[in-house]
């Protein structure tokens, strides 16, 4: 660049990063008119607001210390937001139970990504923690195990075969890495980053018995599970297959899972909207997380409250519910 060499385009399209609103997506309505009678709870006594925008504004500000969002949550989040984000994942996965209690609040996904690698991290030489993660990958991962001193242990999907995640490659990088530290942790971005791959239930299933039979840490990103268009592709959560596959599983292989406000339809990245399921956590470590986040207090309240919107939209019987999902339905 910049010798004035003829490229054979005409422009560039950036695409470094998904930043939707930034590239001209524009914001749901319902979600902005909450966030704004939230934000300035004078604009309840207006007209111009639904009923159901306000019922929502009304109850997330009973729910915040003195009716303001400017007011700190509880660490893991306001106890009414992790409540719908439960009945959320209960919906999505098909009445698969979820705990209020085993769901955090975050900074974005990202946040809470960082926070389950800092927990688990430790050793030292041969002995530190390996986190395997998939190349190519989304950057946070291996700035976040340079930044925590953690082994990065890569494995390679296959482009020739859609991005897909082949377990004999996952053998491989796992037996290589046993020699310089403990693999510990299995990280798996579904739909890909930036690959844009969605793993077949099958491949989800011979993931979890691979963590299972090798007793890995499972980080299940899962931020774009909005975003599935492909013929014949169809979003599986790990959480779902995990407990299809019966008590031997379900009952054994810890996981976290993430999911954002910022991709999507949404794409209201700046909220900083994110939340963390984690299952078969043991107690103790659990009782060590919960005090891990409350280092930073709490997560930003405009982005849990934009979070409840998410998992929360409005229903068929509420005034906002036509527009909304017209809206919804022609985003990308």
């Amino acid at each position: 660049m910049g010798k004035g060499v003829k490229k054979p385009f005409t422009e560039v399209i950036k695409a470094n990063i998904g930043d939707a609103h930034a590239m001209g997506q524009r914001p749901i309505t319902f979600f902005r008119q909450v966030l704004a009678l939230c934000s300035y709870p004078e604009l309840l006594e207006d007209n111009k607001f639904p009923e159901d925008a306000k019922k929502r504004a009304r109850r997330i500000l009973d729910a915040c210390g003195g009716h303001s969002i400017g007011a700190y949550s509880a660490s893991q989040g306001i106890e009414c937001i992790r409540q719908d984000v439960a009945r959320y994942i209960e919906r999505r996965d098909g009445g698969i139970p979820s705990n209020p209690d085993n769901i955090y609040l975050s900074t974005g996904a990202s946040d809470a990504i960082v926070t389950i690698l800092k927990l688990l991290v430790c050793g030292e030489g041969r002995d530190r923690t390996g986190v395997m993660i998939s190349i190519p990958q989304y950057p946070l991962y291996s700035a976040a195990l340079a930044e925590l001193g953690a082994v990065q242990i890569s494995y390679y999907l296959d482009e020739d075969n859609c991005w897909s995640l082949n377990l004999a490659e996952l053998g491989r990088a796992l037996n290589e890495a046993k020699q310089r530290c403990k693999p510990r942790v299995l990280c798996i971005i579904n739909p890909g980053n930036p690959t844009g791959q969605v793993q077949s239930r099958q491949c989800i299933e011979d993931v979890i018995r691979f963590a299972k039979e090798e007793h890995l840490f499972l980080m299940a990103d899962e931020v774009y599970q909005d975003n599935v268009y492909a013929e014949g592709c169809k979003f599986h959560s790990f959480k779902k297959v995990l407990f299809e596959m019966g008590p031997e599983y379900s009952s054994t292989v810890e996981m976290a899972s993430f999911h954002s406000t910022s991709k999507c339809y949404m794409g209201e990245c700046g909220f900083r909207g994110g939340y963390m399921e984690v299952i078969n956590m043991d107690p103790e470590v659990k009782a060590q997380l919960t005090k891990l986040v409350s280092v930073r207090l709490c997560p930003p309240v405009p982005g849990q409250a934009l979070l409840d919107l998410v998992v929360n939209p409005p229903q068929p019987d509420e005034p906002s519910y036509t527009t909304f999902m017209k809206v919804r339905n022609k985003h990308p």
